[in-house]
């Protein structure tokens, strides 16, 4: 890891940044970003003001928020996602279970008013991160063993109320970000466990968010926000048999030499559309519709100067664009009382044919139940749960087409199989009003 980079990643380990999980949203997305929106599944966060944790999904929404409020929390995310299938070319029948990994996501933020008309802001959050390994007896970790993608995100925000109906808003984000993806032999042409290809490394970057929010009337509001992509570029090393071969050396598969080299990450860009709706005192109903630009992520591959071909694809994706959508409801029970619901479908952002078992991406359903008991005037508690059901999917390695594919056949032969898995999610949030 680059030294010079040891203690941004320092500081975001401080934060509270994530040990190791595995993404709740499509792809390696975070939505878990606070407990109370995970009590409506995250339907129209982007038009709602509970506390300071809003300028994350709209900085605009800092004009809803007198005073000066700090919000903190964490979420428990608990998946079990297993793959079961054959190795067809040896016809063994072979599984890794919950090769996902259990974590804490925690997340800080403040908000202060200036006057009637400017808002600041402050998020210490994530919104990318993910963890998979897979068993080592598994006879498919050819094509792939483990994958991880690590984030912490400083956030700070500035919004604008232009008048009683339109306010704006927007920030910077410094994003801390570490990598990891490895393919092992299974088998064939190299001795089961030897290291195929490993690539793992480290960056710091910038992007921007930019929100708007439209209060139609009193009981009527509209929010819009848009998240830039964040370019990484993951300095560190690489390893393993497929790039010993492009050095020349004598014993390419003892020999695991570190090579010092980079990996190019994009978070992509996204955008969320909400909107809240207060049909009675106590009833509220509020619905979003986010897309991430998935299509940015078509491939994961190494620069090494060293080697005789310094460019080396560690893995090809071919993904997409995709949606998620999301409706829930608030109902007041009492002056201290606050409950929530929501459901969401999250459509997966690849297509069977580029389904890979390291990132086993497939559609899911989201739902949430969740309460805010108001403790006093300036102390609000917040908790909610969701449990998500993700679709059964198909995989099968290699993909037709895909070259790098067809080389990790030779090191253990092919799979079919299929992937399955739920997840559960539990989270709490504190609100302090001064």
């Amino acid at each position: 890891m680059n030294k010079n980079k040891l203690l941004p990643l320092a500081i975001a380990a401080a934060l509270g940044s994530l040990s190791s999980t595995s993404a709740m949203a499509a792809g390696f997305q975070l939505a878990e970003y606070s407990a109370t929106g995970l009590g409506r599944a995250y339907a129209g966060e982007a038009a709602m003001a509970d506390n300071a944790a809003a300028q994350f999904r709209n900085p605009a929404m800092l004009t809803y928020l007198p005073g000066t409020q700090v919000s903190t929390g964490m979420i428990y995310v608990d998946p079990n996602v297993d793959v079961d299938g054959m190795n067809t070319t040896t016809n063994q029948p072979t599984s890794s279970k919950d090769f996902a990994d259990s974590a804490v996501v925690p997340n800080f933020y403040v908000s202060h008013q200036v006057n009637e008309q400017v808002f600041l802001g402050l998020a210490l959050s994530s919104n990318f991160g993910m963890h998979t390994k897979l068993d080592d007896n598994f006879k498919g970790t050819q094509f792939g063993n483990e994958a991880s993608v690590m984030t912490m995100e400083i956030n700070p925000n500035i919004a604008y109320r232009i008048n009683d109906q339109f306010s704006i808003g927007g920030g910077v984000r410094f994003v801390m970000g570490e990598g990891s993806i490895g393919a092992k032999s299974s088998g064939g042409f190299a001795p089961k466990g030897t290291t195929l290809k490993f690539m793992e490394g480290d960056d710091t970057s910038w992007g921007w968010q930019a929100g708007a929010a439209w209060q139609i009337n009193d009981t009527n509001r509209i929010g819009f926000n848009y998240r830039s992509e964040v370019e990484l570029n993951l300095e560190g090393h690489a390893e393993g048999l497929a790039f010993n071969l492009y050095n020349g050396g004598t014993s390419p598969l003892t020999d695991m030499v570190q090579y010092a080299g980079s990996m190019g990450l994009t978070l992509p860009a996204t955008a969320e559309l909400a909107s809240f709706h207060q049909l009675t005192d106590k009833v509220a109903v509020h619905a979003s519709v986010n897309w991430t630009d998935w299509s940015t992520f078509e491939k994961l591959e190494a620069n090494i100067p060293s080697l005789s071909v310094p460019s080396q694809i560690v893995k090809q994706e071919n993904w997409k664009d995709n949606y998620r959508f999301a409706v829930g409801a608030t109902y007041q029970l009492n002056d201290k009382t606050q409950l929530r619901s929501g459901v969401a479908y999250d459509m997966a952002a690849v297509d069977d044919a580029n389904r890979t078992i390291t990132i086993p991406e497939t559609d899911r359903l989201w739902l949430s139940l969740g309460a805010g008991y108001a403790w006093s005037q300036n102390l609000t508690l917040d908790a909610g749960f969701t449990y998500i059901f993700a679709k059964d999917a198909d995989v099968v390695e290699p993909r037709p087409g895909i070259a790098s594919d067809a080389s990790g056949a030779a090191f253990g032969g092919k799979f079919e199989g299929q992937t399955t898995g739920s997840v559960w999610l539990a989270g709490v949030q504190a609100t302090y009003r001064f």
